[in-house]
């Protein structure tokens, strides 16, 4: 970890950088099949529409400087795109349908690789996602490494999605730690690395990005901790 030395608390980005199997939203994919054990009450056809609708209604949003620090619910999402008032338990059964499909895994060297982490430095996450952030704390405890986190930061709870700087202050605050000694781990280089320097941060790029201005370039999180 010798990339880290100089710093004193780690903040991970989650998708592609320590999670993965995420967003779950091809053409081909059975959004019913979850739906169903929902008790949800919407037709097959309705619930195909509804799920793509609203996930193509935050897509188009998403890199949006308009919409970086006043990002919509995935609630707003959903009723702005249904064609009828619907009940607020089909409301629930849609979200967390949606969220089922939005959720990856953390593979268990990956939940190893972050325990290591934890063990020399601060560790927190400044997290990007659409639904609310339930399933993930669930993931994060059934691999456990929910412990290893002393802050998070979720873009549904705050309202604002990366590069914003937010959600990375918000975390450094948390850990009583100054931007200058924290270094952001990420695989984007607009939102991750972008969102970094602004925030007065390093940033390393994973997964075969590279930038000029990242502090450096590693193929994953695996590398970073056992080179």
């Amino acid at each position: 970890m010798t990339a880290l030395s100089k710093f004193s608390a780690v903040l991970l980005d989650m998708n592609s950088t320590f999670m993965f199997g995420e967003d779950r939203f091809g053409a081909d994919e059975n959004f019913f099949e979850y739906y169903r054990t929902t008790k949800g009450q919407l037709s097959e056809e309705a619930v195909d529409d509804i799920i793509r609708s609203a996930y193509s209604y935050l897509d188009r949003l998403y890199p949006d400087p308009e919409y970086r620090e006043s990002f919509p619910t995935l609630e707003i999402a959903i009723r702005s795109v249904v064609k009828e008032q619907l009940p607020n338990h089909e409301i629930d059964s849609l979200i967390a349908t949606f969220a089922y499909h939005e959720l990856g895994h953390i593979p268990p060297n990956y939940a190893d690789a972050i325990r290591t982490l934890a063990d020399t430095y601060l560790l927190g996450a400044v997290i990007d996602i659409w639904a609310p952030k339930d399933c993930w704390i669930d993931e994060f405890r059934r691999t456990n490494v929910y412990h290893c986190f002393s802050a998070f930061s979720f873009s549904s709870d705050i309202g604002a999605v990366k590069p914003s700087t937010l959600g990375f202050l918000r975390v450094a605050k948390q850990l009583g730690v100054a931007p200058a000694n924290v270094i952001v781990i990420g695989d984007s280089t607009r939102r991750d690395l972008g969102g970094a320097i602004a925030a007065g941060m390093e940033c390393i790029l994973v997964g075969g990005e590279t930038d000029s201005r990242a502090y450096c370039v590693a193929k994953n999180l695996l590398e970073i901790v056992h080179g």
